[in-house]
């Protein structure tokens, strides 16, 4: 039985280590302090997605548009840190970045208008606003990566 284990933990310890080698993802090199901070944002990131979603399902557009332009949109970008992390990135990972603030800060109209005049197009305008927004997140982490 004890063999057994050791054989499992050896397997799964070559996998994680094979995966890793195979990640083809560019390696961004950040300070140890930068590289949670960025981890922390991005965990927010996604926090903040779940809580729009759930704002969106039970109808309340100006909460999650509130949430949007406060955790994601353009106005965020102080509040992440954004101008010390940026000189860390490479261009097209900036760029990339700020493609999401902007499509958040897109979103953020979007859920506006819904709240006005809550329609099924409507809310089709919703999804691909969100679907911008998941995109460039989506794009970013399938080119780079911390670890």
């Amino acid at each position: 039985m004890r063999r057994f284990n050791l054989a499992v933990l050896l397997c799964l310890f070559v996998g994680i280590g094979a995966s890793r080698a195979q990640d083809a993802r560019e390696l961004v090199r950040l300070p140890k302090p930068m590289q949670e901070h960025m981890l922390g944002n991005m965990r927010d990131h996604l926090a903040t997605l779940n809580e729009i979603i759930g704002d969106v399902a039970d109808d309340k557009f100006d909460e999650a548009a509130k949430i949007t332009e406060q955790r994601l949109g353009m106005s965020s970008l102080s509040l992440h840190g954004a101008s010390h992390l940026a000189p860390y990135f490479p261009k097209p990972m900036q760029d990339i970045g700020t493609s999401m603030h902007r499509a958040s800060s897109r979103l953020v109209i979007v859920l506006q208008n819904a709240s006005v005049t809550p329609t099924v197009d409507a809310m089709r305008d919703v999804n691909r606003a969100l679907h911008e927004v998941t995109t460039a997140c989506e794009a970013c982490h399938a080119s780079y990566r911390l670890r």
